[in-house]
């Protein structure tokens, strides 16, 4: 806990009843009272589960005040915690450290405390090591004498250092609570130590001394529990292996002291064992009309996504026992992958489970910690089921590629198993050290990118690329889905405003930059806030309002002055000059691409925080453009005296990969030559030395941000055709020109104002250029 090295820090206080904690102990807890309910939330919200444990002086008092709350208390960690059916929390406690209240900072709704961690006194030349043995020897007695069986705990305790030797066993003997408090305060470990071997050599004397005396009121509760154990054990359906471990498990309960910390991680484990369903099934939709028609309700456009679970659906009815299916949705922010996961559970019937992937680097939290740590719990694939109640659910792992790794291990690793329908059958999870049957559920995953995606979990998901959307898809979507969602949550009737077409697609334009629609139905809200607001100050609250009619006055008024303008430096070509085309995690863009000559040795600068692959393709464009020139009886020797300068602005947005490349060339032939790029003119391409231009990715992207940006000229590999023929929609092939490439000659002559003269009589030399345009 890297709060507790500070100086101070401030937790939400429970007040203890009854009950002094001590760290290194796992106890229950029943929180009932308001104060100590809010407190409790508090923590699981705002401290990370973390939470201050003090005794009350006044142990009858239902609402104690400041100064009955003991000041010495307990940093504890919340392990678990679950609602009673009266409204009270069962909670399960770990203490940490030793902490002293220094001011409460609150104690309205709940107790806020500031907190000074207190730091145990070793004293040198003490002999510590007998002391330890001494206070296991006469504890083994103790609990011997007491007839308690502690599995272990002889054993873990020897393991442990005096300081944790004495709290443990405090926690564990019956003693006044005013002696329990008085030890945890103090703060001398020998000390401490050596008062907790006298209290157990006092109450060894009395045990000896009434040794028939009976325990039964204990003896009750523990039997009121384990029948309360086999019931739930008999009514849950448990496979054979499972009900074969819970008996097992229970039998070990039976033999621990109910208020043991071993006997709460056994119930722990109980508890997990009996709440996962291991045979419960959710009866799915078959209907494949009704599931087209939930698919279209929530969701515009998507067209491969539906077909495909459509098709599945179909196959499910055809085929007996059908393997659960794992799907990849990868595309830009804001398209839909994580909503549409919702609506495929709601059209299939099916429960729906979310686990957020992005920033995990602990291979337990996949697989669940083993049961050997204090503290452990389940993975997330069991917490999940959990929450679905049924194993069928459709699980949405989201952002899949921001998984990261470190020394405790590698989740993508954890999830090849869950991933595997080869092998999920069988899935183990550490904590429950149990077989559980995965196949039966809908994997999906998503990610803005598949490259960080491990090749051998990318080889278990069938991956469906999701693109962005063009700005009538948009304008679609808004009308359709946006406006009514945000229009009910802002409490208007769609009767109540209007707004035009032309007015969403300047929304779209001129204040929102992204392939998906979320900064979309940003704006859209705030209109409506804006809106709602201007009814109610005029005192206009009926349903029968006035009809507010937005014009691009109010648009102003309400979002303020375009964020986003039309590209307004291409209305002319320039030299050195070129346009291209990229794909981002939010979708397509546009680069611009500056070449310029400075005096050096005939090195190239390249500027832009540019990645590595795009650094080898500015040499690979510089060497290429070179070369050709050469071909071409161009006399490159003054290049020699002089630097390229590249720079691609934006020099905070890194960028990376291969397909700026014919861009790049063309930027420095266009320098070399003198000769201006057109105007509106954007490509892309991969580029090899001989001048071949290889396909690249994101073409419907790349295109979609042309169009965005008003180009009319779009260059593109021929290899992308059927990418272009399939993937763009007609309303943009109609309002662009795009040419196929195989080559930098065919590219070149599109692009180039004028063409490069071929095999000139007297070479051409590079030198006026220069010295006209040099910097």
């Amino acid at each position: 806990m890297d709060s507790v090295k500070k100086k101070e820090i401030i937790l939400p206080l429970i007040p203890l009843r009854e009950l002094v904690s001590l760290p290194a102990a796992i106890i229950p807890i029943l929180v009932g009272r308001d104060k100590s309910i809010n407190a409790l939330k508090d923590s699981k919200d705002k401290y990370n589960g973390f939470i201050f444990l003090s005794m009350q002086t006044n142990q009858v008092t239902e609402a104690p005040i400041t100064h009955e709350i003991c000041k010495t208390g307990v940093i504890a960690r919340i392990e678990k915690s679950a609602e009673q059916n009266n409204g009270s929390y069962r909670v399960i406690i770990h203490g940490l450290e030793r902490g002293k209240i220094q001011e409460f900072m609150k104690e309205d709704d709940c107790f806020l405390v500031k907190i000074q961690p207190l730091k145990e006194v070793i004293e040198k030349g003490r002999n510590y090591f007998d002391l330890s043995r001494n206070l296991v020897t006469i504890f083994e007695e103790y609990i011997t004498l007491k007839r308690v069986k502690l599995h272990g705990i002889i054993a873990k305790l020897e393991s442990n250092q005096v300081s944790e030797i004495t709290d443990i066993i405090i926690s564990m003997i019956n003693i006044p609570l005013n002696l329990k408090q008085s030890l945890l305060e103090e703060l001398n470990v020998y000390t401490r130590g050596v008062k907790v071997y006298n209290i157990l050599k006092k109450e060894l004397f009395k045990l000896k001394a009434n040794r028939e005396e009976p325990r039964k009121d204990k003896e009750d509760i523990q039997s009121n529990e384990i029948d309360e154990y086999r019931k739930k054990i008999e009514a849950a359906n448990l496979p054979e292996y499972v009900k074969k471990r819970t008996d097992e498990e229970l039998e070990r309960l039976e033999m621990m002291p109910p208020y043991s910390a071993e006997s709460t991680v056994s119930r722990y484990y109980l508890d997990w064992l009996l709440v996962i369903p291991w045979e419960k099934v959710k009866e799915e939709n078959k209907d494949i009309k009704l599931a087209a028609e939930i698919l279209d309700e929530d969701h515009y456009g998507l067209w491969k996504v539906k077909e495909r679970i459509l098709d599945y659906l179909a196959v499910r009815q055809l085929v007996k026992k059908p393997e659960g299916e794992i799907i990849c949705f990868v595309g830009p922010p804001g398209v839909g992958k994580s909503s549409l996961s919702k609506s495929i559970a709601r059209a299939l019937n099916r429960a729906f489970v979310r686990v957020s992937l992005g920033g995990v680097r602990d291979e337990a939290e996949i697989r669940g910690h083993r049961r050997t740590y204090i503290g452990s719990y389940p993975g997330q694939i069991i917490k999940g089921l959990k929450k679905a109640k049924y194993k069928n659910p459709v699980f949405l792992l989201d952002e899949i590629d921001k998984l990261n790794s470190d020394f405790r291990g590698d989740p993508a690793s954890a999830l090849l198993e869950a991933l595997d329908p080869e092998q999920n059958a069988e899935f183990v999870d550490h904590y429950l050290d149990l077989e559980i049957d995965l196949s039966q559920v809908f994997f999906i995953t998503t990610a803005n990118f598949a490259d960080p995606i491990p090749p051998a979990l990318m080889d278990r998901m069938e991956v469906i690329e999701i693109s962005g959307y063009t700005e009538r898809e948009k304008l679609k979507i808004a009308r359709e889905f946006l406006i009514k969602k945000q229009a009910k949550k802002n409490g208007l009737r769609l009767h109540n405003f209007e707004i035009s077409d032309d007015l969403i697609l300047d929304i779209i334009n001129d204040y929102t930059r992204e392939a998906g629609v979320r900064n979309l139905e940003r704006q859209i809200a705030v209109i409506l806030r804006k809106i709602a607001r201007k009814f109610v100050e005029k005192g206009d609250i009926s349903e029968d309002r006035e009809t507010f009619v937005l014009n691009k006055t109010h648009l102003q008024e309400f979002l303020g002055i375009p964020k986003f303008n039309k590209l307004k430096m291409l209305n002319e070509g320039e030299i050195g000059v070129s346009i291209g085309l990229a794909w981002t995690a939010s979708g397509g863009d546009i680069l611009v691409i500056e070449s310029r000559f400075l005096k050096g040795k005939g090195d190239l600068i390249l500027t832009g925080r540019l990645g590595e692959i795009m650094k080898e393709s500015s040499s690979t464009a510089f060497s290429y453009s070179k070369i050709q020139l050469s071909e071409l009886d161009f006399d490159t020797n003054e290049i020699e005296k002089y630097n390229i300068h590249i720079h691609i602005p934006e020099g905070a947005v890194p960028k990376e990969g291969p397909s700026a490349g014919v861009t790049l060339a063309v930027s420095i032939i266009s320098l070399l030559t003198g000769i201006p790029v057109r105007a509106n003119y954007a490509m892309t391409g991969e580029i090899t030395l001989r001048g071949k231009i290889l396909p690249v990715g994101g073409i419907k992207e790349k295109i979609i941000a042309a169009h965005r940006y008003g180009l009319k000229n779009i260059l593109i590999p021929s290899d992308n055709e059927k990418d272009f023929k399939e993937d763009i929609p007609d309303d943009i092939k109609e309002t662009m020109q795009v040419h196929l490439v195989d080559n930098m000659d065919e590219l070149l002559d599109i692009v180039l104002e004028k063409p490069i003269k071929i095999k000139n009589v007297n070479s051409k030399v590079i030198r006026p250029f220069l010295n006209t345009k040099l910097q």
